[in-house]
Protein backbone atom coordinates (compact mmCIF):
# COMPACT_ATOMS: atom_id res chain seq x y z
CA UNK A 1 0.00 0.00 0.00
CA UNK A 2 1.38 3.40 -0.95
CA UNK A 3 1.51 5.91 1.85
CA UNK A 4 2.37 9.58 1.88
CA UNK A 5 5.72 8.67 3.47
CA UNK A 6 6.59 6.06 0.82
CA UNK A 7 5.61 8.46 -1.96
CA UNK A 8 7.85 11.13 -0.42
CA UNK A 9 10.80 8.75 -0.20
CA UNK A 10 10.29 7.68 -3.79
CA UNK A 11 10.25 11.29 -4.89
CA UNK A 12 13.50 11.98 -3.04
CA UNK A 13 15.10 8.96 -4.71
CA UNK A 14 14.32 10.13 -8.24
CA UNK A 15 17.31 12.52 -8.60
CA UNK A 16 19.71 9.81 -7.41
CA UNK A 17 18.22 7.30 -9.81
CA UNK A 18 18.50 9.84 -12.61
CA UNK A 19 22.18 10.47 -11.82
CA UNK A 20 22.86 6.74 -11.74
CA UNK A 21 21.15 6.28 -15.09
CA UNK A 22 23.17 9.11 -16.62
CA UNK A 23 26.39 7.62 -15.25
CA UNK A 24 25.58 4.25 -16.81
CA UNK A 25 24.78 5.83 -20.17
CA UNK A 26 27.90 8.04 -20.31
CA UNK A 27 29.33 8.62 -22.83
CA UNK A 28 26.35 9.09 -25.12
CA UNK A 29 28.29 10.28 -28.19
CA UNK A 30 31.90 10.54 -29.44
CA UNK A 31 34.29 12.43 -27.19
CA UNK A 32 36.48 15.33 -28.30
CA UNK A 33 40.00 15.58 -26.83
CA UNK A 34 41.37 19.09 -27.32
CA UNK A 35 45.18 19.44 -27.61
CA UNK A 36 46.99 22.77 -27.32
CA UNK A 37 49.68 21.68 -29.79
CA UNK A 38 49.87 20.91 -33.49
CA UNK A 39 49.56 17.50 -35.09
CA UNK A 40 52.56 15.20 -34.91
CA UNK A 41 54.06 16.38 -31.62
CA UNK A 42 54.38 14.27 -28.44
CA UNK A 43 51.09 15.47 -26.93
CA UNK A 44 49.23 14.78 -30.16
CA UNK A 45 50.77 11.33 -30.52
CA UNK A 46 49.97 10.38 -26.93
CA UNK A 47 46.39 11.64 -27.29
CA UNK A 48 45.77 9.61 -30.45
CA UNK A 49 47.31 6.48 -28.96
CA UNK A 50 45.48 6.75 -25.64
CA UNK A 51 42.29 7.96 -27.32
CA UNK A 52 42.06 4.72 -29.30
CA UNK A 53 42.45 2.71 -26.12
CA UNK A 54 39.90 4.79 -24.21
CA UNK A 55 37.41 4.68 -27.07
CA UNK A 56 37.45 0.89 -27.08
CA UNK A 57 36.67 0.87 -23.36
CA UNK A 58 34.03 3.60 -23.42
CA UNK A 59 32.24 2.39 -26.54
CA UNK A 60 32.62 5.74 -28.30
CA UNK A 61 35.31 7.22 -30.52
CA UNK A 62 37.70 9.77 -29.05
CA UNK A 63 38.42 12.45 -31.66
CA UNK A 64 41.58 14.53 -31.24
CA UNK A 65 41.09 18.26 -31.89
CA UNK A 66 44.35 20.24 -32.26
CA UNK A 67 43.95 23.86 -31.13
CA UNK A 68 47.46 25.35 -30.86
CA UNK A 69 47.99 28.96 -29.94
CA UNK A 70 48.09 31.38 -27.03
CA UNK A 71 50.01 29.17 -24.64
CA UNK A 72 47.07 26.79 -24.30
CA UNK A 73 44.45 29.54 -23.95
CA UNK A 74 42.66 28.66 -27.20
CA UNK A 75 42.46 24.96 -26.33
CA UNK A 76 41.26 25.66 -22.79
CA UNK A 77 38.59 28.10 -23.94
CA UNK A 78 37.39 25.54 -26.49
CA UNK A 79 36.78 23.07 -23.68
CA UNK A 80 35.19 25.60 -21.34
CA UNK A 81 32.77 26.79 -24.03
CA UNK A 82 31.46 23.25 -24.58
CA UNK A 83 28.79 21.64 -22.36
CA UNK A 84 30.32 20.45 -19.09
CA UNK A 85 29.10 16.88 -19.53
CA UNK A 86 32.39 14.98 -19.87
CA UNK A 87 32.33 14.70 -23.65
CA UNK A 88 34.97 17.42 -24.19
CA UNK A 89 38.40 16.72 -22.73
CA UNK A 90 41.57 18.80 -22.41
CA UNK A 91 45.17 17.62 -22.54
CA UNK A 92 46.95 19.60 -19.81
CA UNK A 93 50.59 19.94 -18.84
CA UNK A 94 52.70 21.91 -16.34
CA UNK A 95 52.56 25.10 -18.35
CA UNK A 96 48.80 25.21 -18.81
CA UNK A 97 47.71 23.98 -15.39
CA UNK A 98 50.47 25.29 -13.11
CA UNK A 99 52.46 28.16 -14.62
CA UNK A 100 49.98 30.19 -16.71
CA UNK A 101 48.35 32.24 -13.92
CA UNK A 102 51.78 33.43 -12.80
CA UNK A 103 52.99 34.13 -16.37
CA UNK A 104 49.99 36.02 -17.72
CA UNK A 105 48.59 39.13 -16.05
CA UNK A 106 45.12 38.44 -17.41
CA UNK A 107 43.63 35.12 -18.48
CA UNK A 108 40.04 34.76 -19.72
CA UNK A 109 39.50 32.01 -17.11
CA UNK A 110 40.95 30.76 -13.83
CA UNK A 111 42.39 27.28 -14.47
CA UNK A 112 42.33 26.53 -10.74
CA UNK A 113 38.53 26.80 -10.59
CA UNK A 114 37.35 26.39 -14.20
CA UNK A 115 38.93 22.96 -14.66
CA UNK A 116 39.21 19.76 -12.69
CA UNK A 117 41.63 16.91 -13.26
CA UNK A 118 40.70 13.51 -14.62
CA UNK A 119 44.09 11.84 -14.29
CA UNK A 120 47.80 11.90 -14.92
CA UNK A 121 48.94 10.29 -18.16
CA UNK A 122 52.71 10.21 -17.74
CA UNK A 123 55.56 12.18 -16.26
CA UNK A 124 58.99 12.58 -17.77
CA UNK A 125 62.02 12.75 -15.45
CA UNK A 126 64.37 15.68 -15.98
CA UNK A 127 68.03 14.86 -16.64
CA UNK A 128 71.01 17.21 -16.36
CA UNK A 129 73.18 16.63 -19.42
CA UNK A 130 76.33 17.97 -21.07
CA UNK A 131 77.82 16.98 -24.41
CA UNK A 132 80.30 14.11 -24.25
CA UNK A 133 83.22 16.35 -25.31
CA UNK A 134 82.70 18.39 -22.15
CA UNK A 135 85.39 17.53 -19.57
CA UNK A 136 82.83 17.59 -16.75
CA UNK A 137 82.15 13.99 -15.72
CA UNK A 138 79.80 14.23 -12.73
CA UNK A 139 77.70 16.53 -10.52
CA UNK A 140 80.65 17.49 -8.32
CA UNK A 141 82.60 18.63 -11.35
CA UNK A 142 79.60 20.46 -12.74
CA UNK A 143 78.95 22.27 -9.47
CA UNK A 144 82.57 23.35 -9.09
CA UNK A 145 82.66 24.68 -12.63
CA UNK A 146 79.28 26.42 -12.27
CA UNK A 147 80.36 28.23 -9.10
CA UNK A 148 83.54 29.34 -10.82
CA UNK A 149 81.77 30.56 -13.97
CA UNK A 150 78.03 30.78 -14.65
CA UNK A 151 77.08 28.14 -17.23
CA UNK A 152 74.67 28.74 -20.09
CA UNK A 153 71.76 26.35 -20.36
CA UNK A 154 69.23 25.82 -23.11
CA UNK A 155 65.54 24.96 -22.99
CA UNK A 156 62.65 24.72 -25.42
CA UNK A 157 60.88 27.82 -24.10
CA UNK A 158 60.83 30.49 -21.45
CA UNK A 159 58.99 29.17 -18.37
CA UNK A 160 59.04 25.59 -19.61
CA UNK A 161 59.38 22.89 -16.91
CA UNK A 162 63.01 22.46 -17.99
CA UNK A 163 63.77 26.18 -17.66
CA UNK A 164 62.13 26.54 -14.24
CA UNK A 165 63.69 23.36 -12.88
CA UNK A 166 67.18 24.58 -13.79
CA UNK A 167 66.48 27.95 -12.17
CA UNK A 168 65.41 26.05 -9.05
CA UNK A 169 68.54 23.87 -9.05
CA UNK A 170 70.77 26.91 -9.48
CA UNK A 171 69.12 28.59 -6.51
CA UNK A 172 69.30 25.70 -4.08
CA UNK A 173 72.83 24.66 -5.18
CA UNK A 174 73.99 28.32 -5.02
CA UNK A 175 75.33 29.07 -8.47
CA UNK A 176 74.35 31.46 -11.26
CA UNK A 177 73.26 30.25 -14.70
CA UNK A 178 72.24 32.01 -17.91
CA UNK A 179 69.13 30.78 -19.69
CA UNK A 180 69.12 30.57 -23.50
CA UNK A 181 65.58 29.84 -24.76
CA UNK A 182 64.90 28.13 -28.09
CA UNK A 183 61.83 27.55 -30.22
CA UNK A 184 61.61 23.94 -29.00
CA UNK A 185 63.58 21.28 -27.12
CA UNK A 186 65.16 19.59 -30.18
CA UNK A 187 66.62 22.93 -31.30
CA UNK A 188 68.05 23.55 -27.82
CA UNK A 189 69.53 20.05 -27.71
CA UNK A 190 71.18 20.44 -31.12
CA UNK A 191 72.84 23.66 -30.02
CA UNK A 192 74.06 22.09 -26.79
CA UNK A 193 75.53 19.15 -28.71
CA UNK A 194 77.25 21.67 -31.00
CA UNK A 195 78.73 23.46 -27.99
CA UNK A 196 76.71 26.67 -28.23
CA UNK A 197 75.38 26.26 -24.67
CA UNK A 198 77.02 24.43 -21.79
CA UNK A 199 74.25 22.17 -20.51
CA UNK A 200 70.56 21.35 -20.36
CA UNK A 201 68.18 20.07 -17.74
CA UNK A 202 65.83 18.32 -20.12
CA UNK A 203 63.14 15.67 -20.08
CA UNK A 204 63.84 12.01 -20.75
CA UNK A 205 61.78 11.97 -23.96
CA UNK A 206 63.98 14.67 -25.49
CA UNK A 207 67.38 13.53 -24.23
CA UNK A 208 67.51 9.72 -24.08
CA UNK A 209 68.31 9.38 -27.79
CA UNK A 210 71.39 11.59 -27.49
CA UNK A 211 72.48 9.81 -24.30
CA UNK A 212 72.10 6.34 -25.83
CA UNK A 213 74.02 7.42 -28.95
CA UNK A 214 76.91 8.71 -26.86
CA UNK A 215 76.37 12.34 -27.84
CA UNK A 216 75.39 13.54 -24.35
CA UNK A 217 76.49 12.62 -20.83
CA UNK A 218 73.94 12.41 -18.02
CA UNK A 219 75.16 13.87 -14.72
CA UNK A 220 72.07 13.64 -12.51
CA UNK A 221 68.30 13.16 -12.58
CA UNK A 222 65.58 15.13 -10.79
CA UNK A 223 63.34 12.18 -9.92
CA UNK A 224 63.32 10.89 -6.32
CA UNK A 225 64.71 7.52 -7.47
CA UNK A 226 67.15 6.59 -10.21
CA UNK A 227 65.49 5.84 -13.53
CA UNK A 228 65.78 2.29 -14.95
CA UNK A 229 67.28 3.48 -18.25
CA UNK A 230 70.18 5.19 -16.39
CA UNK A 231 70.78 3.13 -13.24
CA UNK A 232 74.30 4.52 -12.81
CA UNK A 233 73.19 8.16 -12.80
CA UNK A 234 72.45 9.52 -9.30
CA UNK A 235 69.50 11.65 -8.32
CA UNK A 236 70.04 15.22 -7.16
CA UNK A 237 68.42 14.19 -3.90
CA UNK A 238 71.16 11.60 -3.39
CA UNK A 239 73.68 14.33 -4.11
CA UNK A 240 72.38 16.56 -1.32
CA UNK A 241 69.55 18.62 -2.84
CA UNK A 242 66.80 17.23 -0.65
CA UNK A 243 63.76 18.65 -2.47
CA UNK A 244 65.12 18.58 -6.02
CA UNK A 245 62.24 16.79 -7.72
CA UNK A 246 60.69 17.95 -11.00
CA UNK A 247 59.09 16.47 -14.08
CA UNK A 248 57.54 17.45 -17.35
CA UNK A 249 54.11 15.81 -17.35
CA UNK A 250 50.85 15.52 -19.26
CA UNK A 251 47.37 14.74 -18.00
CA UNK A 252 43.67 15.05 -18.74
CA UNK A 253 41.23 17.64 -17.38
CA UNK A 254 37.61 18.61 -17.97
CA UNK A 255 35.39 21.55 -17.07
CA UNK A 256 34.93 21.80 -13.30
CA UNK A 257 31.13 21.41 -13.55
CA UNK A 258 31.43 17.97 -15.15
CA UNK A 259 29.39 15.37 -13.20
CA UNK A 260 31.60 13.36 -10.82
CA UNK A 261 30.28 10.09 -12.26
CA UNK A 262 31.50 11.07 -15.72
CA UNK A 263 34.90 12.09 -14.30
CA UNK A 264 35.19 8.73 -12.54
CA UNK A 265 34.31 6.82 -15.72
CA UNK A 266 36.87 8.82 -17.71
CA UNK A 267 39.50 8.26 -15.03
CA UNK A 268 38.95 4.50 -15.10
CA UNK A 269 39.19 4.37 -18.90
CA UNK A 270 42.29 6.58 -18.86
CA UNK A 271 44.09 4.43 -16.28
CA UNK A 272 43.25 1.27 -18.22
CA UNK A 273 44.49 2.84 -21.45
CA UNK A 274 47.79 3.95 -19.92
CA UNK A 275 48.25 0.46 -18.42
CA UNK A 276 47.70 -1.23 -21.80
CA UNK A 277 50.78 -2.84 -23.30
CA UNK A 278 50.65 -0.59 -26.36
CA UNK A 279 50.84 2.60 -24.29
CA UNK A 280 53.12 1.15 -21.61
CA UNK A 281 55.71 0.25 -24.25
CA UNK A 282 55.79 3.83 -25.53
CA UNK A 283 56.12 5.13 -21.97
CA UNK A 284 59.04 2.76 -21.32
CA UNK A 285 60.77 3.70 -24.58
CA UNK A 286 60.70 7.36 -23.52
CA UNK A 287 61.96 6.49 -20.00
CA UNK A 288 58.79 8.11 -18.71
CA UNK A 289 56.68 7.03 -15.74
CA UNK A 290 53.01 6.13 -15.73
CA UNK A 291 51.46 7.01 -12.37
CA UNK A 292 47.89 5.67 -12.16
CA UNK A 293 45.56 7.27 -9.65
CA UNK A 294 42.15 8.80 -9.21
CA UNK A 295 41.11 12.32 -10.07
CA UNK A 296 41.52 13.48 -6.47
CA UNK A 297 45.19 12.41 -6.47
CA UNK A 298 45.83 14.31 -9.71
CA UNK A 299 44.18 17.45 -8.34
CA UNK A 300 46.22 17.16 -5.15
CA UNK A 301 49.43 16.88 -7.20
CA UNK A 302 48.54 20.03 -9.10
CA UNK A 303 47.84 21.97 -5.90
CA UNK A 304 51.25 20.96 -4.58
CA UNK A 305 52.97 22.12 -7.76
CA UNK A 306 51.09 25.42 -7.73
CA UNK A 307 52.42 26.13 -4.24
CA UNK A 308 55.96 25.34 -5.36
CA UNK A 309 56.36 26.80 -8.84
CA UNK A 310 54.22 29.93 -8.98
CA UNK A 311 56.22 31.72 -6.26
CA UNK A 312 59.44 30.91 -8.16
CA UNK A 313 58.02 32.34 -11.40
CA UNK A 314 57.02 35.52 -9.60
CA UNK A 315 60.42 35.78 -7.86
CA UNK A 316 62.15 35.46 -11.23
CA UNK A 317 59.90 38.16 -12.66
CA UNK A 318 58.93 36.10 -15.73
CA UNK A 319 55.96 37.45 -17.71
CA UNK A 320 54.68 36.32 -21.11
CA UNK A 321 52.25 39.18 -21.81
Amino acid sequence: MLTRRSLGLATLALPALGAAARAQSFPERPLRWVIAYGAGGPSDQFARLIGRQMGARLGQNVVVDNRPGGGGVLATETVLQAPADGHTLLMVDNGMAIYSPALYARLPYDPDTALTGVGLIARFPLILIVRTENPIRDWAGFLAAARAKAPTFGSGAVASPQHLAMEYVARVARFDATHVPYRNSPAALQDMLAGSVDCMLTDSASSMGAIRQGQARALAVMSPARIPALPEVPTLQELGLAEAEAYAWMGMSVAAATPPAAVARLNSALNQAVASEEVAQVVRNLSAEAVPGDAAAFNAQMRGEIARWRPLIRDLGIKLD
